[in-house]
């Protein structure tokens, strides 16, 4: 009998797993199908900017080259900051920055859009020096933080490969510090001279010559990571 109700609580303990299990999954899949939709959505709503930016004469033109212009800064500067975080953690201070400026990007983008379906051409006409000065503030500070992270990804990248160039010239340098075996000639000195002819266990006193430098054997190269054959770029 106990081992019925032990049977029966481990199906009951899988069958909660296999829900939980499932729900994740619906979860995780449904949630990447709202990123397709928002990442569609935002392709869509630029595609369309642009064509009306190049497109259209007027108010409605400046409106969406504001809007367009806004929002290609903020998406390019929230893409650097938040792929370069992962790396450099003091990235989080300018991220939190960001944050607080996309709250002003977002109701400037929104305003901007409501303009667009606004009837009154002459009243938005008075008000685009101040909505293009909005949009510079907010561009000039989103851009500064991005190019200000690239910078310090870059400096960091310059040092350490000024530091590894340094310990290759380093090594390099001990590689050709080759000996040439324990009977090396002493500077200043002639060959060393033997007890005769006749001595037991004794070497004829010969010049010593430098060892040869062996070449190393083809058939046992080995190939390295980056001498294969790299896949075939495809351009974004």
């Amino acid at each position: 009998m106990e081992a019925v109700f032990l049977i029966l609580g481990l199906l009951v303990v899988f069958m909660a797993l296999g829900v939980y299990a499932t729900v994740k999954a619906v979860g995780a899949a449904r949630r990447g199908v709202d990123r397709t939709i928002t990442q569609a959505r935002r392709t869509v709503e630029d595609t369309t900017l642009r064509a009306k930016s190049y497109g259209q004469l007027g108010v409605g033109g400046e409106l969406a080259q504001l809007r367009l212009s806004l929002r290609t800064s903020m998406r390019a500067t929230e893409e650097a900051l938040r792929a370069g975080v992962a790396d450099d953690a003091s990235l989080s201070e300018s991220l939190g920055l960001f944050d607080r400026l996309s709250v002003y990007g977002r109701e400037l983008d929104a305003e901007l859009k409501a303009l667009e379906r606004e009837p009154d051409k002459a009243t938005v006409t008075s008000r685009l020096p101040g909505l293009k000065e909005r949009t510079a503030q907010i561009t000039r500070s989103a851009d500064a933080l991005r190019w200000a992270a690239r910078d310090r990804a870059r400096k960091f990248a310059d040092d350490e490969l000024s530091a590894l160039n340094a310990q290759i010239d380093v090594e390099a340098g001990a590689l050709r510090h080759w000996t040439t075996g324990p009977e090396e000639l002493v500077a200043g000195q002639g060959p060393r001279q033997g007890r005769g002819p006749g001595a037991p266990g004794e070497r004829s006193a010969e010049p010593d010559t430098p060892e040869a430098i062996t070449a190393r054997d083809p058939r046992q190269s080995t190939t390295c990571l980056w001498q294969k054959t790299a896949r075939p770029e495809t351009s974004n």
